[in-house]
């Protein structure tokens, strides 16, 4: 689908960016790994029966220096500051996951469910870089000087961290609103809540010029307008396959057409078809593949619980899912190491802090009679 989210389903999106993360990050990474080592590895951070280690937090470290350089144009100096300052914050980052990957080892059926999840996102990769084997990735991807084992087990943990949080906080928010909590949402909200179903012609950029492709786009958006078939343009013109097949209509799996809540397109597409009424044109598209031209064939903003609900649990969800991790660490045996004690001890205490704040606050009189009663 050639349509671009700015919030594509949670799953989708971190099998993207982990991937994304793990091929810029995996040379730059191994090639300081290569080298001469200067400092031998030792613990971190004991969490449970698990050991931190500092060729973790080092990993860590390299991937987010790679990101302060490359995204967001720090010189070394900077980014060295910035990873240094952010130390804490890194090394909690490893305890929670660390907690999430052995609560979701212990969950039911996940283990089998993740690991699924990271074969479906491997073969993935594999057909969209037209390798026909694993085997054939594997030697592609170790003449790069990254290892497919590696890949694996960051996706895995990645994955086996997004799917606990969302069957045990996203999912609880979710299915535990009320219908007047969705219904006070939506009406103080309901401009967020403008939804289309599309259509699009898609024309690729490869082997031509952008200029060309640019000019044959903006033609076909013309004759859209004028009265042409957007279907006809769609069949005769149009080169992204799935949605040819749908005449154009960017549909569900099962066929229909799917609805898009303009506030989660990307800045980009939401600002073509915002204004745009059922059967409008948009002006063409730049993708990093190609062009497109898009269609509204459906404008509504009506009560669509679904997407109140994704909204309004989005919105509740980073506040919960801290909430939920601070409980982790406060139920967890975490022990840092003397060297990095500075660094974590604070944030333990703060834990502990907040716990004890919340445990002393005065309990709403319907919790006390409850107590009461069962005394």
């Amino acid at each position: 689908m050639k349509v671009l989210l700015k919030n594509i389903p949670a799953r989708l999106a971190l099998a993207f960016a982990t991937l994304l993360l793990v091929v810029a990050a995996s040379a730059p990474a191994r090639a300081q790994e290569e080298a001469p080592p200067t400092v031998l590895d030792e613990p971190v951070a004991q969490v449970d029966n698990y050991v931190i280690m500092l060729s973790q937090l080092k990993r860590e470290n390299n991937e987010f220096r790679d990101q302060l350089v490359k995204q967001r144009g720090l010189t070394a100096e900077q980014a060295e500051a910035e990873i240094q300052k952010r130390q804490p914050e890194i090394i909690l980052n490893l305890i929670n996951e660390a907690l999430l990957v052995q609560k979701g080892k212990d969950m039911p059926h996940l283990p089998e469910e993740v690991e699924s999840e990271v074969n479906r996102e491997v073969l993935r990769v594999a057909k969209g870089s037209n390798i026909p084997t694993i085997e054939q990735l594997e030697e592609a991807m170790r003449q790069e000087g990254m290892i497919l084992a590696d890949v694996k087990e960051t996706l895995r943990r990645q994955f086996m961290k997004q799917a606990v949080l969302q069957r045990e906080v996203d999912a609880k928010i979710y299915y535990g609103l009320t219908d007047k909590e969705l219904h006070d949402f939506y009406d103080k909200n309901r401009d967020k809540f403008v939804s289309v179903t599309l259509s699009e012609v898609f024309l690729s950029l490869a082997g031509r010029s952008e200029d060309e492709v640019k000019a044959k786009a903006a033609d076909l958006a013309k004759r859209a307008r004028t009265g042409v078939s957007f279907e006809e343009l769609v069949e005769k013109n149009s080169e992204h396959e799935p949605t040819k097949k749908t005449k154009g209509v960017l549909s569900e799996p099962d066929g229909k057409p799917r609805w898009f809540l303009v506030s989660d397109l990307s800045k980009e597409v939401g600002a073509a078809v915002k204004d745009l009424k059922a059967g409008g044109i948009s002006d063409p598209i730049k993708t990093d593949e190609g062009y497109m031209i898009l269609r509204v064939n459906e404008r509504d903003d009506s009560f669509k619980e679904n997407f109140v609900r994704g909204m309004l649990t989005q919105e509740r969800g980073e506040v919960e899912r801290e909430k939920y991790l601070r409980n982790l660490r406060k139920e967890a045996y975490i022990k840092p190491a003397d060297a990095y004690k500075d660094a974590v001890q604070p944030i333990l205490d703060k834990d502990k802090q907040q716990t004890a704040s919340a445990d002393s606050s005065p309990k709403p009189a319907s919790e006390k009679k409850e107590k009461g009663k069962k005394q």
